[in-house]
């Protein structure tokens, strides 16, 4: 109640929870029943019926034998410790019963018998030792080594029953005096022990439930506690009266359910086979998801081997026959089975079609023209999208062409078809066509198709885009430096490397009396002329174009490219380059000549300018000493410095020209006139 008094509405209990309490209650009631016949004796009425008790104790001991058959035999099926001791639990309840129903009057003994008296309480007390003792989880090792001596168990179990009813029959102490009260004493002690053996039984079984629900755990539960209660009300009834008759009705109410159990799921499996996995060990449940794993893979694979349209529902059921077989599956598992290999079938289809799109997004690039793109297109759809055939028509102005290295396979005769037209940058570029052999699309195929050719037209789209970026960029940079770049980005931050390189400065002579006699337009038409004559020279020779100042060029060799004879490239390059220019400037009179400076040595490499612009550019002596021999060098000429004659001594014709004083050198510079350069020996 509420401080303004008014109640607050109780909440209601989960479902669980409610279950939990009906379940209890529900087995509270043999418990409340023995109290009621205890302290009210006259409504625990004498009933003496002798057939009726043989037939009931035998029935309750075969169904036992029943359980107890088959939980043995799914425990050495699935190698399992905890199904193997349940079942020997089975076994030895079922064989003390049976020995206790010989106890009837008149069947096999006259009289009563203690041996047989006892056999009901001796078995339960054995077995709530076996069901405590499953209720746990075995390590591997331990659980290995109780299935390892499975058979010596068996035969001893079956040795001791055999012992326990010759003796009983040949009444041999202590087993051949009836039961008395001095002999319920200890019996007492054992039922309290057997009792609380069972009750953890049923509190670990519990655990487990609540981890993986399961039927078959839930039924050794419940048999769990009415074995617990037979067990109690054997001690205190009363013979042959309606308390006594109360632990029959348990023992056959525990076993009833756990068979019941036992058949639902046999209905609901279609088998025999997996009607035990749910109470299995951790251990034991997880060797059997990997075994269904197994077979769902295997029959996976198969589909997509074959092409789920190219396996008919016969020979998918041979498939499915024979990995039923392998794996133990029921009818019903095995149903299950192929239902989810082609859930996984298909949506592994589709995952790999859909994977073909992120392929194809990554294949454009600045290497690749059109063919190629499409050729590496047609080779993804080739795996990824079998048994389809797949083919690209192309727009030749005139019709579509079918190239045939532009098909993934044959082009089947029959089956389901599907064409996109292909665009790339708006326009129609030609189409994409499917067939599927013996089979039609589904909507989803065609929503991934459709994905596709829009994906093939962007990569299209993209390669032109590289392409012209590409031949931008390297207009604007020598193509080294721009490869270089491409390769590594991060060669385009500020500084750089010395480096042992060879300079090439080239300078127009006359340029500037040249440019005040012709028009502005006359003069970058000249230079553009000369330019682009002798900047495919230096390309040609491994060069790198540095910069163009006005009319003067700088290029290195041996960098971003090394190259071991640099040298002798710069040289080669510097008089193809006056040949090249000595042609057209004779058509021409007036018209400047390069002059050229040639220097090896060390530069430091790299980036110069800001981080919002920058250049690639070479810093040092070396360069300076190029640059100084191309002031003093004659029009038409090549002047080379001493380190770079050095180098190339053995392979070229020289003129020495002394030691000379360069602007800007303190000390003056030897200098040779390269006049030839002879090919290599």
């Amino acid at each position: 109640m509420s401080n303004s008094g008014v109640a607050t509405p109780l909440k209601p209990m989960p479902g669980g929870a409610v279950r939990v309490v009906v379940w209890v209650l529900h087995m509270a009631l043999p418990l409340l029943a023995l109290w009621l016949l205890l302290v009210q004796p006259a409504l625990d009425i004498r009933w003496e019926h002798h057939p009726s008790h043989l037939w009931l104790v035998m029935a309750v001991a075969a169904v036992n034998v029943v359980l107890a058959v088959q939980v043995l035999k799914a425990a050495r099926m699935r190698g399992d410790a905890r199904l193997l001791l349940i079942g020997y639990a089975f076994t030895l309840a079922a064989g003390f019963l049976f020995l206790h129903a010989l106890a009837t009057p008149g069947v096999i003994v006259s009289s009563a018998n203690g041996g047989f008296e006892i056999a009901t309480p001796v078995g339960l007390a054995l077995a709530s030792l076996l069901f405590a003792f499953a209720s746990f989880e075995f390590s591997a090792t331990a659980s290995h080594r109780i299935v390892e001596r499975a058979s010596a168990t068996t035969r001893g179990i079956m040795g001791l029953l055999a012992a326990w009813g010759i003796a009983s029959i040949a009444e041999l102490p202590p087993l051949s005096m009836p039961l008395t009260e001095r002999a319920v004493g200890p019996l007492r002690w054992i039922a309290v022990v057997a009792i609380s053996l069972y009750l953890v039984a049923v509190y670990q079984f519990f655990r487990s439930h609540r981890k993986k629900p399961s039927v078959m755990l839930l039924a050794l539960i419940t048999a769990a506690t009415l074995l617990a209660e037979a067990i109690a009300t054997i001690i205190w009834a009363r013979n042959w009266q309606l308390s006594w008759w109360l632990w029959h009705a348990l023992m056959a109410a525990a076993f009833g359910f756990v068979a019941y159990s036992a058949y639902a799921q046999y209905q609901r499996e279609g088998g025999s086979a997996g009607i035990f996995d749910g109470i299995v060990s951790p251990e034991t449940s997880a060797a059997i998801r990997e075994e269904y794993g197994k077979a769902l893979e295997t029959l996976t694979d198969t589909l997509q081997r074959s092409g789920q349209s190219g396996v008919t529902d016969g020979e998918l059921d041979l498939i499915i026959a024979g990995l039923g077989s392998r794996f133990s599956l029921s009818e019903g598992q095995s149903e299950i089975l192929a239902r989810a290999a082609r859930s996984l079938a298909t949506e592994r289809d589709q995952a790999r079609r859909l994977g073909a799109l992120a392929l194809i997004g990554t294949e454009s690039g600045v290497e690749r023209n059109e063919d190629e793109l499409l050729e590496s297109v047609i080779a993804v759809l080739a795996e990824r999208f079998a048994p389809d055939v797949v083919r690209i028509g192309l727009d030749s102005g005139h019709g579509l062409v079918y190239p045939d290295w532009l098909a993934t396979s044959t082009w089947p005769s029959d089956g389901g078809r599907y064409a996109k037209d292909l665009t790339v940058g708006g326009d129609q570029a030609g189409v994409i066509e499917f067939a599927r052999p013996g089979a039609e699309f589904r909507p989803r195929d065609i929503a991934i198709m459709d994905t596709l050719v829009a994906e093939i037209g962007i990569a299209i789209d993209n390669v032109r885009l590289y392409r012209q970026l590409d031949t931008l960029f390297r207009t604007y940079m020598s193509p080294d430096v721009a490869d270089t770049l491409r390769a590594d980005p991060s060669a385009a931050g500020l500084g750089g490397s010395i480096v042992e390189l060879t300079a090439l400065f080239a300078d127009l002579r006359g340029f500037t009396s040249f440019s005040e006699r012709a028009d502005p337009g006359e003069v970058m038409e000249l230079l553009n002329e000369y330019f682009g004559l002798v900047v495919p020279i230096v390309l040609r020779n491994g060069g790198t174009v540095v910069q163009f100042v006005g009319d003067a060029l700088l290029a290195v060799f041996d960098t971003p490219e090394p190259r071991p004879d640099h040298a002798f490239r710069a040289a080669r390059a510097a008089l193809e380059m006056q040949e090249a220019i000595s042609g057209v400037a004779s058509d021409w009179e007036g018209r400047p000549l390069f002059r050229i400076g040639i220097n090896t040595g060390p530069a430091l490499v790299g980036n110069v300018g800001s981080t919002e612009m920058r250049s690639f550019n070479v810093v040092g002596d070396a360069v300076n000493v190029a640059s100084r021999l191309e002031s003093s060098a004659q029009p038409g000429t090549v002047l080379i410095g001493e380190s770079t004659y050095k180098t190339i001594s053995d392979r070229v014709d020289v003129t020495p020209l002394g030691a000379l004083d360069l602007k800007g050198k303190e000390t003056a510079i030897v200098a040779y006139l390269l006049k030839r350069v002879r090919p290599p020996r």
